[in-house]
């Protein structure tokens, strides 16, 4: 079988910027263990396989190196960059079928605009076990941490400064016993997400960063779906003053990321999480299977 593949950097506007996610179009129908080969054959933190949909435009699973995700934030990006690169879309208003539900996206040339699902919030781990998990101290926390969706979910700590989170170091013999204090085992709940509210430049209002734990790489460049969460926690905790933000990831690693954000709703209220980035297409080519 022959797949028509793009790997696509997204949250950025140029090469080797942002976070990469190659798109196998029309290879929803592919079964798991395959996807996760593939994924694991690139080295990347995510890819995505595209099909038919009967309850949106096109669907979309996400697959991570070790199993299936309902959603995540740059592969959508790069997917609907992947679609437009290739004809089969143009700019305006389109949907995804996700494992999250319905996602409305709205293209505009190389920009990609997602509203991400209504946030859900869950449990508020102790301070010291999310703190250990990242080689920190629970001091260096400086509200309590909180699990939180908008398709897929991260525990948001929020870190005193910038260089608090360049300390940020992941421990995994840590990861177990906050895995058990939430009563789940790296299926469900993804590793803390780490944030300050100063940006890695002037344009930034945000920092963040993702350490995971294996089969993934070790940081992931620019998470999406954890930006949209973080947004839905900080404005609904009181933590920011705008809805509207510039939230950046990635430029310790070399791979600078910047997304738009617009938390959409009162604080108690929240609709939507609207995420935008750019996208650019690095390659194309044909899978062999």
């Amino acid at each position: 079988m022959r797949y028509d593949v793009d790997w696509v950097d997204a949250f950025t506007d140029h090469a080797f910027g942002g976070n990469g996610c190659a798109v196998v179009h029309q290879g929803a129908a592919l079964d798991d263990d395959t996807c996760m080969a593939f994924v694991r054959e690139t080295s990347l933190v995510e890819c995505t396989f595209t099909g038919p949909s009967d309850v949106a435009d096109i669907r979309v699973r996400y697959f991570l190196a070790s199993r299936e995700i309902p959603f995540a934030g740059h592969p959508t990006v790069a997917t609907v960059a992947a679609l437009r690169h290739r004809g089969l879309i143009g700019d305006g208003p389109f949907t995804l079928e996700t494992g999250a539900g319905i996602v409305p996206v709205e293209v505009t040339g190389t920009s990609v605009r997602m509203t991400q699902i209504a946030p859900t919030f869950g449990a508020r781990p102790d301070l010291a076990l999310v703190a250990a998990v990242g080689g920190l101290s629970a001091d260096d926390i400086i509200h309590p941490p909180r699990v939180t969706s908008t398709g897929l979910p991260f525990t948001i700590t929020v870190l005193k400064d910038r260089a608090t989170l360049g300390r940020v170091r992941f421990d995994m013999d840590a990861f177990g016993p906050y895995l058990d204090a939430l009563g789940i085992h790296g299926t469900d709940v993804m590793e803390p997400f780490w944030c300050c509210l100063e940006g890695a430049t002037a344009a930034g209002d945000t920092f963040t960063r993702l350490l995971m734990a294996p089969p993934s790489p070790a940081e992931d460049p620019f998470t999406g779906s954890a930006t949209g969460a973080m947004a839905a926690y900080l404005w609904s905790e009181g933590l920011i003053d705008s809805a509207v933000f510039m939230a950046e990831q990635g430029h310790g690693m070399g791979r600078p990321g910047q997304a738009q954000v617009e938390v959409l709703g009162p604080r108690n209220a929240i609709t939507g999480v609207a995420v935008e980035g750019q996208a650019h297409v690095l390659m194309s080519g044909t899978l062999h299977l």
